[in-house]
């Protein structure tokens, strides 16, 4: 397990190859973010694969990451900050069935298996927390932040009755020089929870119908 130290000095190291990651990508997504702390699934994999490639090539280390780039290309991982459906318009139930909340759409649904392995941040229960979201293209719009409930299991797939709403914010506030460019912060009361969870989040655009949609596996210490 790496402390959010080591977590953070990866993504620093990784952040200094965005820039060519979209280049190289195919068809790049038009953008958007996913949080880096916790670190989404996406973002998480593709720091990953980054560490384990070389000249920019992709090669997770992690097992579920690897799977993930063998069922579903390079896509994902470039464009890990593009897990979106455009037209939900605040439906998001009716748009993102259950099983399907970490990869609503094809191209992000490798990331939907119900696995342990995938890559985590470690989180203290009943502190507060800064999370940060990277905002490659800034929106306005609200924030929902959930985790599992209590007797989640992590190796069932993840259904909107397993998740708990902790936060709600509206517009937070807006700053560069994050990991990965610039970032939406704000601080979340995190619950009682023990081991492996997933933070949950929907950033709903109040310009656009569009919504983006991510899980950031955590174990709780």
């Amino acid at each position: 397990m790496r402390s959010r130290q080591t977590l953070t000095a990866t993504m620093a190291l990784g952040g200094l190859v965005v820039g060519y990651a979209v280049v190289a990508a195919p068809s790049p997504a038009e953008a958007h973010g996913a949080f880096t702390y916790p670190a989404s699934r996406t973002y998480a994999c593709y720091e990953d694969a980054i560490a384990g490639g070389s000249g920019g090539a992709l090669q997770p280390i992690n097992d579920a990451c690897a799977d993930a780039l063998d069922e579903g290309g390079e896509y994902a991982f470039w464009n890990w900050f593009g897990n979106l459906i455009g037209d939900s318009d605040g439906r998001h139930r009716e748009f993102v069935a259950d099983g399907e909340l970490c990869g609503p759409t094809e191209q992000f649904s490798a990331f939907n298996a119900a696995r342990t392995d995938w890559p985590s941040t470690p989180l203290r229960p009943n502190t507060t927390v800064e999370f940060h979201h990277n905002a490659w293209a800034p929106h306005p719009g609200t924030f929902y932040t959930y985790v599992t409930v209590d007797d989640w299991d992590p190796s069932a797939p993840l259904n909107w009755d397993d998740l708990e709403l902790i936060d709600e914010v509206v517009d937070p506030p807006l700053r560069s020089g994050g990991v990965a460019g610039a970032e939406y912060y704000w601080d979340v009361d995190l619950p009682d929870r023990e081991g492996r969870h997933v933070v949950y989040s929907v950033w709903e655009r109040s310009d656009s119908p569009e919504a983006f949609y991510n899980c950031s596996d955590v174990v709780f210490e």
